[in-house]
Parts: C-alpha cells; sequence; structure tokens
C-alpha cells in the first residue's frame, strides 16, 4: 500500500530512483513512470535508456519534461505514479524561462487532485556549495524551496544515500 504522496529525496548517484522504483513495484501493479528529463546529448539518451531498460516493460512511460498536471490527472486509483524527478522538471523550467509560481501551483493543484498514489524523486542540493553563477543559485534556492514543499505535502518522505532509505516523515513498510 503506498501513501498518497511520497517523496524520495538523495543526492546524485544515491541509489533513491532505483529505490523508489522498487517501492512503486512493490505498491502496484499498474505504474506509471512520468519522465522529466530531456534527452539533449548522447550520455543522457544512454541514460534514459539504462532507465528504461531498468524498469522493464511492466511500466507505461509518459515523457512530460514540464507539463506533469496532464498525466498526473489521467491516472487511475488502480494505478500508482512514479515522478521521476522533479529537479529536471524544476530545471526544465527555469531554462525555458517559465513562471516558477504558476507552474508550481498547477503541479502542487495536480498532485492533490491525482487519483493515484505519486511518488516524486527529487535532488537534494543543499548539502554542497553555494554556486558561482546566478542562474545556479537561483536553481539551487528553487529546488530548496520546491523539496520543502513537497515534504510539507507529503505522508512519506524518505531520504536515500548510498542505496539506503532513511524515514524523514511518515513510516517505511
Amino acid at each position: 500500500m503506498l501513501d498518497k504522496l511520497t517523496l524520495v529525496l538523495g543526492g546524485a548517484g544515491s541509489g533513491k530512483s532505483l529505490w523508489a522504483e522498487d517501492l512503486v513495484k512493490r505498491g502496484a501493479s499498474s505504474r506509471i513512470y512520468l519522465a522529466t528529463a530531456r534527452a539533449w546529448d548522447d550520455e543522457m539518451r544512454s541514460k534514459v535508456d539504462q532507465h528504461r531498460a531498468q524498469r522493464g516493460p511492466d511500466w507505461t512511460t509518459i515523457e512530460a519534461p514540464l507539463n506533469v498536471s496532464q498525466a498526473l490527472a489521467s491516472a487511475g486509483p488502480d494505478q500508482a505514479v512514479l515522478l521521476d524527478c522533479a529537479t529536471m522538471w524544476l530545471s526544465n523550467h527555469l531554462l525555458d524561462g517559465s513562471d516558477l509560481d504558476a507552474a508550481e501551483s498547477e503541479f502542487f493543484a495536480a498532485l492533490k487532485d491525482c487519483q493515484a498514489p505519486v511518488v516524486v524523486v527529487s535532488n537534494e542540493v543543499g548539502m554542497s556549495v553555494v554556486p558561482e553563477n546566478a542562474l545556479a543559485r537561483r536553481f539551487q534556492n528553487a529546488q530548496g524551496a520546491l523539496n520543502q514543499k513537497l515534504a510539507a505535502q507529503a505522508d512519506l518522505v524518505v531520504a536515500v544515500m548510498a542505496g539506503l532509505p532513511l524515514a524523514l516523515k511518515g513510516t517505511l513498510r
């Protein structure tokens, strides 16, 4: 049984995505993978292909680098959604010059209205140095604020380090 909203946080390469996939596999037989990454180069295309192969054929993949709301609205109560990841979604909006307040409002409304349980993967970026350029600082601040808002709404918040989960809010099952 999955919580209505779960947030899985971790650094790059922490194992957060794999842990979140396993959580959704254990909690639902009908699974939607909401992919937010844009594959701009060969390395990223390879990473996307590896993730797809790792998940296997039992997932419905929806590419939604910006508009996750429509995909969340289409999910039914007999499904589970894994949104991987909020960091790429935020990066896409920042790089496209979107109105972040409007995008976040729409995102949170969609999360609230979604009939399926949702697991959101996001990077924890606040444990590093303050970046040297304005865009990177804006991103770091926006990511920290987004994670805090997600954590406030989530029933379960899990930090993953070295592939190991630690419940920050709620109870691991």
